[in-house]
């Protein structure tokens, strides 16, 4: 395949995540008043019912499902290796504080790596998906720019000796 090996598709930024929905607005509801995202216009060429937001960089288009009793079982059972969708924070303690207020059910997880902790809350939307709070940040980047790893930019295989993040 031709093209810039680093980055073949020429990829700029993640732009928008999709989430299925059982109900747009109580979706909406959720992604604004639970995370805190903001309602931005829709094309309004669209002929099914949706909302898209925006925040922390990133957006979030909810589609309204066809055909809602035939989407996958929401599972009360949280589930941290289940697919999700990550976002920092910078107290984990106020949000786990702010789910309690709100009786949203979650789990909380702690992972450690060479002495450095990171601690984790997990939940699920109004649609079964899962959501990760998380202050991921406090682990180093560590790129792996081996030569059997061919995704390694050379910006990062220059930071062999280096680590991106807080020090512990």
């Amino acid at each position: 395949m031709e093209g810039n090996r680093e980055n073949p598709l020429n990829l700029k930024s993640l732009n928008h995540i999709s989430v299925l929905c059982r109900s747009v607005e109580k979706s909406l509801d959720f992604y604004q008043n639970v995370l805190g995202f903001s309602p931005i216009r829709r094309p309004h060429s669209f002929d099914f019912d949706g909302a898209w937001l925006f925040g922390y960089g990133i957006g979030i288009h909810l589609l309204q499902s066809e055909d809602s009793d035939n989407m996958l079982k929401i599972v009360k059972q949280i589930n941290p290796k289940d697919n999700h969708i990550s976002f920092q924070s910078e107290s984990i303690g106020a949000v786990e504080k702010k789910l309690k207020e709100m009786e949203i059910e979650y789990l909380k997880s702690r992972v450690e790596e060479g002495g450095i902790f990171v601690d984790q809350l997990f939940f699920h939307d109004p649609n079964g998906s899962m959501i990760e709070i998380c202050n991921c940040d406090n682990l180093p980047v560590v790129p792996l720019c081996e030569d059997t790893v061919k995704s390694c930019s050379r910006i990062n295989c220059g930071m062999r000796q280096q680590t991106v993040g807080p020090t512990v």
